[in-house]
Parts: structure tokens; sequence; C-alpha cells
């Protein structure tokens, strides 16, 4: 056996069982696929998230705080609910006419005085020695003006008198002329006498004229000097008592009847010319003073009535006077009772009163919530027909009361609304709700 015949079964002999195995391949998913997969399965995530969850304009709310009414028809009184405050129906102010020092009080504070009462007594030095020196020159002036006057009416006479001898001259002159002529014709009365009878008859003449003529002219001049001497003494006159009715004055009287109030002056006090000192309120006569809001400026008349509870009865009111003016939102009106007094009325308060805008009506009628101060009417949720969820919606209003809001479209009858506060809602759209 050669040496390369002993090797070669050595050579097979040392073959191991390593060539009997297979290589087996490991199988793998491929990338592509499995981001694939993946970025589809993350898709569907964001998909039923964006089904599921809220919108920015969708909100979940507790049933329990909301308050839900119908929209339904019903009688509709349009009337307005107001606070007025009671005040007197009259106020005469009291003012100083003329100051001076508070000498002597009549009357005090609350008591109801009549008109023309004596209420104080003041004392003005000052006023009393103005009004004495204006006194006398008034009267000096109204003396001189009555002796101008007599003088006038002495000149008058004197006139009157030198026409009437004028006048029994002439008519002497005519006879004695009458007289003469004839005798004069046949020579029993010289020439020279019977020409003096006629020089004189037209002397007399002459003169007569020029007398009326002047007389005339100071009728004319004296009527028109009487008549501005007595304007004259007139606004003296006037002057005279407007001199005397200043120390009137310090003699403070009460301008009319009534309940006299904030008079609070004391004895010794000093008072300033035109100062207020207090005012007369008309005794048992009333009237409602209201702020009405500037919306219904041009819904509220004279005339319109109104009416208020009191001492368990209904009494009625009218507007009498509506002030125009708007200050910060608001206007006033004026009401008096129609009809008595309540017993129990005190000046100064407050009291509920209804006052009726127009006539009752029958109209789709929602409940006046609190949404209203949100909204203003312009919209709201509506309920669904689920009863669980509820959706914005824009509607049509009309008239308000206290109590319920007229419907003009946007709303049928029976559908639901939320009638409680929208705060924190106002932005949104979709309502779904919680009752858990």
């Amino acid at each position: 056996m050669t040496l390369h015949e002993l090797r070669q079964p050595e050579s097979a002999g040392a073959v191991s069982g390593g060539a009997m195995d297979r290589v087996v391949e490991k199988k793998t998913i491929d990338r592509k696929i499995l981001i694939a997969g993946g970025g589809g399965a993350l898709l569907i995530l964001i998909i039923l998230f964006w089904m599921l969850a809220p919108t920015a304009n969708s909100q979940s709310v507790s049933a329990d705080r909301l308050s839900i009414a119908p929209a339904q028809y019903g009688l509709f009184e349009d009337f307005l609910p107001l606070r007025a405050r009671v005040t007197p129906l009259i106020t005469v102010y009291l003012d100083a006419v003329e100051g001076g020092r508070v000498e002597q009080l009549a009357v005090e504070d609350g008591a109801t005085v009549a008109k023309g009462q004596l209420l104080a007594v003041l004392s003005n030095a000052d006023l009393q020695l103005s009004t004495l020196a204006r006194q006398t020159e008034v009267e000096q002036q109204l003396n001189n003006m009555r002796s101008q006057e007599l003088a006038l009416q002495q000149t008058r006479s004197t006139n009157m008198r030198d026409l009437n001898q004028a006048e029994t001259d002439l008519a002497k002159a005519r006879r004695l002329y009458d007289l003469q002529k004839p005798l004069s014709d046949r020579g029993f009365v010289s020439k020279k006498q019977f020409n003096d009878t006629a020089d004189d008859l037209n002397y007399q003449i002459k003169r007569l004229a020029i007398l009326r003529r002047s007389i005339s002219q100071d009728e004319t001049l004296q009527a028109s000097q009487l008549s501005q001497l007595r304007a004259s003494a007139s606004s003296l006159n006037s002057s005279l008592s407007i001199a005397r009715g200043s120390l009137n004055q310090l003699n403070i009287r009460a301008p009319a009847s009534g309940q006299l109030s904030g008079f609070s002056i004391q004895l010794g006090q000093s008072l300033e010319r035109g100062g207020r000192i207090g005012q007369i309120d008309s005794a048992g006569r009333n009237k409602l003073v209201a702020d009405i809001d500037e919306f219904y400026l041009g819904r509220v008349a004279v005339g319109q009535t109104a009416s208020l509870e009191a001492d368990g009865k209904t009494y009625g009111a009218k507007v009498s006077k509506v002030y125009p003016q708007v200050r910060n939102g608001q206007f006033q009106v004026d009401l008096v009772f129609d009809g008595p007094e309540p017993a129990s009325l005190q000046r100064g308060q407050t009291m509920q009163i209804r006052l009726t805008l127009g006539d009752t009506q029958r109209a789709l009628l929602i409940p006046r919530g609190a949404f209203f101060n949100d909204t203003g009417g312009n919209w709201v949720f509506v309920v669904d027909k689920g009863g669980d969820s509820a959706t914005r919606r824009n509607i049509q209003v009309g008239r308000s009361n206290a109590d319920f809001i007229e419907v003009l479209g946007g709303l049928k009858p029976g559908e639901q609304i939320i009638t409680s506060s929208y705060s924190g809602l106002v932005d949104k759209d979709h309502l779904s709700f919680d009752r858990d």
C-alpha cells in the first residue's frame, strides 16, 4: 500500500457532517411596506380623532345648567315695567328777593302754608335808607309835575277868560256899529264918530281871531305837555311802588299754598339776594317720575296709560310729559294719577308700574330669559329633535316685555330654545348636552 493509498481513506474519513447541513435564509417584511402601513394607521387614527373630538365651534355642556322652553303662540301684552319716583305734582321755589338779616321766623320747615302767609321777616338798613331816599326824590318830582300841570290849567283858564272878554267886546262893538250906521247915513252921527266905531269893530274882529289862533296853539301844546306829564307821573308812581315793594320783599311770604320744605334758615342769619331758602310742594298732589331706556323713546307718548299696585288695590296713571333729552342712555317721563292717589304714598319712595305701549295681540312668543342680554334677540340655540344637542340659529324678534319676546321669524311653534345665559357660548355654533 502506497503512501498515497494510505492517506486517501484518512482524508475521506475526515469529512464532517457539516456537509449535510443547508443554509436557511430568514424572511423579513419590506421596510417600505412597514412605513406605508404605519402611515396609514396614523392617518386612520387622525381621522377618527377628528370625527369624534369636538370642533372649535362646538362645546359639550351640562344639561343641568340649561333652561329650555318652547316657542308657542299666546297673547302678547305690550307693556314696559318701570321704577318710578314719587315727587310733588307742583313745586314752587322760594328765594330771597332782597338780601338781609333774619329777624323773625313765622313758620317751621315742613309746615303747611297758605298763599300770602308770612314766613320770615328780614332787615336791611341800606335798602331801607336807599328806598326812603328814592321815595323822597320821586315825591319831589311828582310835586313839580303837579305844579306844572296846575300852571297849565291856570293858563288855560286865563285864555278862556280872555276869549270870553274878546267875544263880549266884539258883540258890543257890533251893536254900536249897527246902531250908528243908519244914524250916520241920515246925518245924526258925525262921520268921525262913526268911523271910530267902525274901526273899533274891525279891531275886535281881528283881536278875536288872533286870540282864537293863539288859544288853539296853546291847547295843542298844553295837551302834549299834559300827556307827557301824566306819563312821567305814571312812571314815577311805578318807580315809587317798586321802591316801596323792595321794602315789602323783606317780609318773605308764601307764593303758593302747600307744604314748606328745605326751609332751614335761622334767626340772625344773613341771606344773600336771590338765594334759595326753600320750596313749597303741592299739598296732597303727587306725580311719578320714571327713567326709560332710550330704545323706547319713539314708542312713549303723552296720554299713554299705566297701572300700579298699592295697598292691595290697582291705581291708574297716564303720561303727562315726555322729556326728549337723553342722558346716560335714558330719558325721563312724568306720570299723573288718573283718579285718586294711594293713601300710603310717600314722597321720595319708588314704585313698580306697568306702562302700556300698545294693544294686546296674539303672537309667537318665547320667554325673556338671560340669553337676551347676550344675544339681543338676534339668535338663539335651538334644541335638536333628539334633545341631546342644540344648534345656533338666527331669528327675528319684535316687541318685548318683562316676560316674553315676540318672534317674527326664524322659529316655528313647538321648537325649543335654550333660555338660560349664553355666557361662554356666544362663539359656539353647536352644543352637546352632557346628562351624566
